[in-house]
């Protein structure tokens, strides 16, 4: 198994191991995140979830030689048919799941791992790590969402040199953009990590997920729509018991003590 995963205090931990390969994702393992996210979307004990890797790199994207190891020519088509249920699928749970989403980046993060990064909640890097996006230098057109998460998150101008000129970004800089999260010393990086991680996870979970989801949709809505979503997301995130656990902490002047209910 390339992918590994395990729970624990209402955490998934999603850990790619190929480190022989710079944890790039053959077909298998783009199938393993998707059922993994997919599941994790169902289940009511989690509360969020920490993708990251084994070794120096996190992901140096897709294991294109993996993906074509039969030797036979595709058939016509072959990418568009295949690619909205891989890659495609798995940047898409990750930006829709309602639960927010933890990755830690370290080493390189190119092509569908840059792509990964990008689309969790929070990507804290080392800040030598190297984001990159290789398509047009390797001749061929971006994918797994980078044509659309680059210019949200960091502008058309940048986005033009990381996909047309091929530029690679270093972890601080990727910070400094607005690329990822946070960009800190190696050392730093998983205690970092692990704390974010838990502040989410005692954070409350409904209002997280349709705060997320209001997030998502926005970008591609007019602020009427937005303020329409907002209503319905306070009403439901109203029923709750973290709401009145948060109003009864407020009142009492205490921390409150969420539980994801």
């Amino acid at each position: 198994m390339a992918i590994h995963h395990d729970s624990g205090g209402g955490v998934l931990t999603v850990r790619i191991d190929r480190p022989g390969k710079r944890n790039a994702l053959d077909p298998d393992s783009v199938s393993q995140l998707v059922r993994l996210l997919e599941t994790a979307a169902l289940d009511d004990t989690l509360r969020v979830v920490h993708l990251t890797a084994t070794g120096a790199d996190f992901c140096a994207g897709s294991d294109w030689v993996a993906s074509n190891a039969d030797g036979q020519r595709p058939r016509p088509a072959n990418l568009v048919r295949r690619l909205p249920f891989q890659s495609h699928r798995v940047i898409e749970l990750l930006l829709g799941l309602p639960l927010p989403v933890v990755a830690t980046v370290r080493g390189y993060a190119a092509g569908l791992g840059c792509q990964l990064a990008l689309a969790a909640d929070f990507a804290i890097a080392d800040e030598r790590a190297t984001f990159w996006e290789p398509f047009v230098c390797r001749g061929f057109t971006a994918d797994s969402g980078a044509s659309w998460l680059l210019p949200r998150l960091i502008g058309l101008a940048r986005a033009r040199r990381m996909l047309l000129l091929g530029e690679k970004v270093s972890g601080a800089t990727a910070a400094e953009w607005g690329l990822v999260h946070e960009a800190v010393p190696a050392a730093e990086l998983d205690s970092r990590a692990t704390d974010l991680v838990a502040r989410l996870a005692a954070a409350p979970t409904v209002a997280v997920a349709l705060t997320k989801q209001a997030l998502l949709r926005s970008s591609e809505a007019p602020l009427s729509r937005a303020l329409v979503d907002e209503s319905f997301g306070l009403e439901l995130a109203a029923r709750t018991a973290d709401f009145r656990e948060g109003l009864a902490a407020f009142t009492e002047r205490r921390d409150p003590g969420f539980t994801g209910r």
